[in-house]
């Protein structure tokens, strides 16, 4: 590195000396960073795709711009590699990068940038600028795609400083695992019915970890339950007991509750219509007494002479 032509005095460049000499001592294999010999304002990094995520496996390089006055002013960056995330080729709006001076603090360094930028691509973008919304899939794609060569970019001297990282970075991150879909086939159990019949010793565990004892698979309505069917052995020259699980499923059919009742039910318009004739019935009834009282009573007034005094009045 041509270090003779910067000012060793300056604090920018006996800050970003330092921090070279960190990186090379003290490597990581999330991430490696280092500045072009002729600017070393200028640094080219990759890093590595965060685990348990879509970026898994992945090696993804950028390009790091340092002010003139840092550590005082936070970097620029910006991605090489289609990532899904971030745009390629233009300078990335996160709170430690210049687009956010009032967050950077002078303590941070550009390993402390890195660590930051690893943990943002599993964020929501939200619209910030330099920030895309790819899929789960298309981004799963890219970090494997990424693993095949590193991004063009820049002149010789760069594009060396990039392979060389590019290397590096191959030999630490391990392949990107398969993404996980809904439609994967589940693993195949073993055949528990086989295993307790070849091992009667090992019967008595043979069942499933999964299986319930006392739960009922539902049926679909009308075709009554599912039960499991256990079956149990007993090897009367041996003196063992061997339980081993039926592969069939028993069917107890379902009687209606309609069918269960001696007598049939009535179609709702019958039940309304009796309903109607039981109280017509009623009312005749109380017309009837009211009828027969009126009478009873007017009869006794005639007799005991009420009726002609009223008239007299």
């Amino acid at each position: 590195m041509a270090e003779e032509k910067y000012n060793r005095k300056n604090p920018a460049v006996k800050r970003i000396l330092q921090e070279v000499k960190e990186m090379q001592s003290n490597p990581s294999d999330d991430y490696m960073s280092l500045p072009l010999e002729e600017n070393i304002f200028e640094w080219q990094f990759a890093i590595r795709g965060p685990q348990d995520s879509e970026f898994e496996g992945g090696i993804y390089h950028g390009r790091i711009q340092l002010p003139a006055d840092y550590p005082f002013q936070p970097p620029a960056f910006m991605m090489l590699t289609p990532n899904g995330r971030f745009e390629t080729q233009m300078k990335i709006c996160l709170s430690i990068s210049n687009h956010h001076p009032e967050h950077w603090q002078p303590s941070w360094s550009v390993r402390t940038a890195l660590v930051a930028l690893i943990a943002f691509m599993p964020t929501k973008a939200d619209g910030a600028l330099g920030s895309l919304e790819y899929t789960k899939e298309e981004r799963h794609a890219l970090a494997i795609k990424s693993r095949e060569a590193p991004p063009k970019f820049g002149n010789v001297e760069r594009q060396k400083l990039i392979d060389e990282i590019h290397e590096y970075m191959l030999s630490k991150v391990p392949p990107a695992p398969p993404l996980c879909s809904k439609h994967e086939k589940p693993e195949e159990q073993p055949n528990v019915t086989e295993e307790a019949t070849t091992n009667p010793e090992h019967a008595a565990v043979a069942a499933p970890a999964t299986e319930q004892p006392n739960a009922v698979p539902r049926a679909a309505e009308g075709h009554g339950t599912v039960e499991n069917v256990r079956e149990v052995h007993m090897n009367a020259n041996a003196g063992s007991l061997r339980v081993s699980f039926s592969a069939g499923l028993r069917v107890s059919r379902r009687v209606p509750e309609a069918a269960e009742t001696s007598q049939p039910q009535q179609r709702p318009e019958v039940r309304a219509r009796n309903l109607i004739d039981d109280r017509w019935l009623t009312w005749l009834a109380i017309g009837l007494t009211i009828a027969i009282m009126v009478l009873i009573l007017k009869k006794y007034m005639k007799s005991t002479g009420l009726v002609h005094h009223r008239d007299e009045l």
